[in-house]
């Protein structure tokens, strides 16, 4: 226990402190932008005022409001206070509802679309991989490089061809959103299927280019692990192929659950792009219209959301790790 509460605590300390300065960036780095967005709102709402009195004070209640008009160390102290009540702020864009009620709404689609597309994905990928590495011959010298060419394709490169294909060639699939833009979102049977009718591309983008990673490395670890000595001495003993085989690949499935986590943890950064392209109403678009309207409070909202599920997948797979591999616990009792 004395090894294993080690490991534990090293890794709680430096997610800890790596949280911290990525929290210190999600504040930071946003109001480093040129521009000022408080401003631009302000001047929507001073539209036709002539009187200079007035302008200035519309211009200080916003600023005030917005809470811009401190120094920014003041700003960083607040948001830090306000995030551990659960306040992220109001939206610039939006206002004036809150950018946790926005992300709340986002969030719910990109896990909606990403989750599903990520694990099959992930099973159809690994399962290929594992019969390319078995068979050979045709199957792996026909399939393999095909998904090859898919790993290295970016999610917006597979989105284009997607839609080029089916939306605009053989229009089977709608060009973008969510649902259908003369539809208000409701419990009913119409809005279901207009739901599932925008799902079918963004879901099948993710999965291919999940499928070609998964399936090289599954690959990959699988041929490793045929060749390896336990392999050829189970099979000079005359132990059947189909045993050898289940150990083979649970073997090499470690690796894979690996990337499994990553995926899930960077989800939403690693297809930010492919949302957009798709106008998904994910934290992707909803990411991708702050940063062009400046919209501070929501850029660290949604960089605080990705950030966090990033580390808290790394953390999950450490953790894990530390059970599943033995050789963890005695390399923390020995040193």
């Amino acid at each position: 226990m004395r090894g294993y509460r080690k490991y534990y605590g090293r890794k709680l300390l430096w997610y800890f402190a790596t949280f911290i300065i990525a929290l210190m960036l999600n504040f930071f780095l946003p109001r480093l932008m040129p521009g000022d967005p408080v401003a631009t709102l302000a001047a929507s709402v001073m539209e036709g005022m002539t009187d200079p009195s007035a302008i200035q004070r519309v211009q200080l209640d916003y600023a005030e409001r917005f809470g811009i008009d401190r120094p920014i160390h003041e700003q960083f102290f607040i948001y830090v206070r306000n995030i551990l009540r659960g306040d992220l702020g109001t939206s610039f864009l939006q206002y004036p509802r809150t950018v946790t009620t926005i992300l709340r709404e986002s969030l719910g689609w990109t896990i909606a679309l990403q989750v599903p597309a990520i694990l099959v994905g992930w099973t159809l990928g690994n399962i290929l991989g594992a019969i390319a590495a078995y068979i050979r011959k045709s199957f792996d010298k026909g399939i393999m490089p095909m998904f090859m060419f898919i790993s290295n394709m970016p999610a917006f490169g597979m989105a284009i061809i997607m839609l080029w294909v089916f939306a605009l060639r053989l229009r089977v699939a709608p060009l973008s959103g969510g649902y259908g833009f003369d539809m208000v979102p409701s419990v009913s049977w119409d809005f279901f299927k207009s739901v599932l009718h925008h799902y079918q591309l963004p879901f099948w983008t993710i999965v291919l280019i999940t499928i070609g990673g998964q399936s090289i490395g599954m690959r990959s670890m699988s041929i490793y692990e045929l060749n390896a000595d336990y392999v050829k001495y189970s099979r000079f003993l005359g132990i059947k192929d189909r045993a050898i085989v289940g150990f083979v690949f649970r073997n090499a499935m470690l690796p894979q659950i690996t990337g499994l986590a990553m995926a899930l943890g960077t989800m939403i950064g690693g297809n930010i792009v492919a949302e957009t392209i798709f106008s998904y109403p994910g934290i992707g678009t909803t990411l991708i219209g702050a940063i062009r309207g400046r919209d501070y409070p929501l850029i660290s909202g949604c960089t605080l959301i990705i950030t966090m599920l990033v580390l808290l997948a790394n953390l999950v797979l450490e953790l894990l790790y530390g059970l599943i591999d033995p050789r963890i616990k005695t390399m923390q009792q020995d040193s």
